[in-house]
Order: structure tokens, then sequence, then C-alpha cells
């Protein structure tokens, strides 16, 4: 977890070293922009606006190689964090063999709902009697004995709770 806290933090200082420069640019040329419209009196708001575009698309283009090796080797180090580091920690990752005694989830999902209803239409008819179609409804969530998901042996289980550790 201190891994991913510490990735965070240098996502945020990595956002900052991007966005300064442009920001501090665009404040300078419209201090100076400011006085200068103050001294003479002209106070038109496209003579402010053009030289803070033009000075931050600048900015831009000569920081940009820098700007596109900041975010590579930030990306770098998220895919070294997420395919090397965070599948080695057991409190992060399932054991490998976890789904072959477990259904996926859509499965687990399904209802006994028509076939023409969406699940939208099939609340708002069963809304005249919540008592009957609670009852209804309790008994199509009960799963049966007959399912086709194999339950692992003594030897199995043994193996399963030893790769968990």
């Amino acid at each position: 977890m201190d891994i991913l806290i510490e990735f965070f933090a240098k996502g945020l200082m990595t956002m900052l070293m991007i966005a300064m420069p442009c920001v501090l640019t665009a404040a300078g040329i419209g201090l100076v922009v400011g006085i200068l419209q103050a001294v003479t009196q002209v106070q038109e708001q496209t003579i402010a606006a053009a030289p803070k575009i033009f000075s931050v698309f600048l900015v831009i283009v000569i920081l940009g190689s820098g700007y596109i090796k900041l975010l590579s080797n930030l990306f770098t180090e998220g895919a070294v964090i997420a395919f090397d580091v965070v599948p080695k920690e057991d409190s992060f990752v399932l054991p490998a063999g976890y789904y072959n005694y477990t259904k996926p989830f859509i499965d687990e999902m399904k209802t006994d709902m028509k076939k023409d209803m969406t699940p939208m239409a099939h609340i708002l008819n069963n809304v005249a009697h919540p008592q009957e179609n609670a009852q209804k409804d309790r008994f199509n969530f009960i799963r049966n004995g007959a399912t086709n998901v194999p339950t692992p042996s003594l030897a199995e289980r043994k193996k399963i709770m030893e790769n968990k550790r």
C-alpha cells in the first residue's frame, strides 16, 4: 500500500512539474501586460490574452520533449508496479487457481425475469404487491444443489491455503 501512495505522490509531483512553467509564464506575462495597460489606460481583453497564449505555447514547444520524458518515466514505473510489484504481494492478488473452484460472476447474477422485460419493467410491473413479490424473489436467488462447480478435495484445500501464505 505504501508503494501505491508513493506512486500517487510521484504522479502529483509530475503534474506540478509539467503545469508550473506554463502557469508561471502566463502569470508573468499577465502581470507585465497588466502594468502596461494600466500605464497606457488601454483596457482591451485581447491585448492581455494573445501574449499569454503565445508564451504558453512557446513554453510547451520548448519543454515538450522533457514533458514527454517525465510522462513516459511515470508510465513505465506505473507498469512495473502494476505488473511486477503488486502481483508478488499476497494481499493484492488472488491465488493462481482461484477460478478453478468458483463460478464467473455473470452466472451468479442471473434471475428468473421474463425474456421480453428489461429489469426496470420487471420492477415497475411488480410494484403493486410487494409482499407477494418479495416472497417470490426470495426463491429466485436461492442456489440449487446441482451446480457445475467442483469443490476442492482436502489435499487441494491444503494446497490452496499454503499458496495464500
